[in-house]
């Protein structure tokens, strides 16, 4: 919910002479509110921790390292050339690493 944190502030006094009809009248407004959700779209998003998930496939094309690319001797990723930061004793440095 969003709050206007340029609106004035109720006081106490404020607050008591809030009529009792108001306050119902309030509360059955906010409780009229629904949203439309879809309980079958929420659970296809949702992975439970510990879920076997043995039995799924991967459809993910692996290319091998291009020529403009290398792999950095400390987070073990491939990089493009241009995030070549050093090279130390034979071994590649990504910028994020050195």
């Amino acid at each position: 919910m969003a709050t206007d944190y340029d609106s004035p502030r109720k006081t106490d006094e404020d607050m008591s002479e809030d009529s009792l009809q108001e306050l119902q009248a309030r509360r059955v407004d906010k409780g009229t509110s629904t949203i439309d959700v879809d309980p079958d779209e929420v659970a296809e998003g949702m992975e439970l921790p510990g879920a076997d998930l043995s039995g799924e496939e991967l459809a993910v094309r692996v290319l091998p390292r291009q020529a403009d690319e290398f792999t950095c001797s400390r987070c073990f990723l491939v990089h493009h050339r241009s995030q070549l930061a050093e090279e130390r004793k034979g071994q590649l440095v990504c910028k994020e690493c050195a």
